[in-house]
């Protein structure tokens, strides 16, 4: 009874660990009445909580051509990943387009100047409490906002909106997407883009220590909350799917 105990123990974790090194891109389609319509569509790569992970070319493979931003929800890396490994994911997520990069609680391990060092040499735009205006060819603009970590108050969501006209689209990047706690009833934020849960990581009979990511849909925003890529701790997955996000977001025609 013992080892048969140890044998389903066994192919349970070996389970847990192939699960952890899937490479799910999941598809989205938005549609928003404030994008302006030279935008329409934007293709957004979104990826966060690569941790020790190398990002695959399966993951890759399923890409699809033309997209107009690579953004980085925090966690690309933790203490003691080699910094050739991270130089290597940037090296090929930059290589699709204009890549933007928050802070998650695990980067400042590295050490954050000597991240944002390398982030730098990729042409990494780091989005620390700031906002980022983006153009179109047609002179019309949109905004994407950064905070940075909320662990140890590092968030500043007040400076990340200075600047933001009141009219524009806007797209906020935060690694916890309790940062929606901190938005003011006036808010005009369309989309949030976060990670940081891993979906609780190993969920049992449906339950994890966090929700499972999804999107969410309130009155005034659209809130997508990731698994992640990669994984804390120890580098298992069950229920929560590692996976990167492909965005396409839509202006309303109507």
């Amino acid at each position: 009874m013992v080892l048969i105990i140890c044998c389903v123990c066994i192919l349970l974790g070996f389970f847990m660990y192939l699960k952890a090194k899937e490479n799910h891109l999941t598809t989205h389609t938005f549609t928003f009445q404030n994008l302006p319509h030279s935008f329409s569509p934007l293709k957004i790569l979104f990826i966060s909580d690569i941790h020790r992970r190398v990002v695959s070319e399966e993951l890759l493979s399923k890409v699809p051509p033309f997209i107009d931003l690579v953004i980085i929800g925090g966690d690309l890396t933790e203490a003691g990943v080699p910094f050739e490994r991270v130089e290597e994911n940037l090296r090929i997520l930059t290589s699709y387009g204009p890549t933007y990069f928050v802070f998650g609680n695990n980067d400042y391990e590295v050490g954050k100047e000597s991240l944002e060092k390398l982030l730098k040499k990729y042409q990494v735009t780091v989005l620390n409490n700031t906002s980022m205006p983006l153009s179109s060819n047609k002179g019309e603009t949109i905004f994407l906002i950064g905070v940075e970590d909320m662990n140890e108050e590092r968030d500043c969501l007040d400076s990340a909106l200075k600047g933001v006209l009141t009219n524009s689209f806007n797209i906020l990047v935060s690694h916890n997407p309790k940062i929606i706690d901190k938005f003011p009833e006036n808010h005009n934020i369309s989309l949030v883009l976060s990670g940081h849960e891993h979906g609780g990581q190993i969920r049992l009979f449906g339950f994890g220590l966090y929700e499972k990511g999804k999107v969410h849909v309130y009155k005034k925003l659209t809130l997508l909350i990731s698994n992640g890529y990669g994984t804390s701790g120890i580098p298992l997955r069950l229920g929560a799917p590692a996976e990167a996000h492909y965005i396409e977001i839509t202006s309303d025609t109507k």
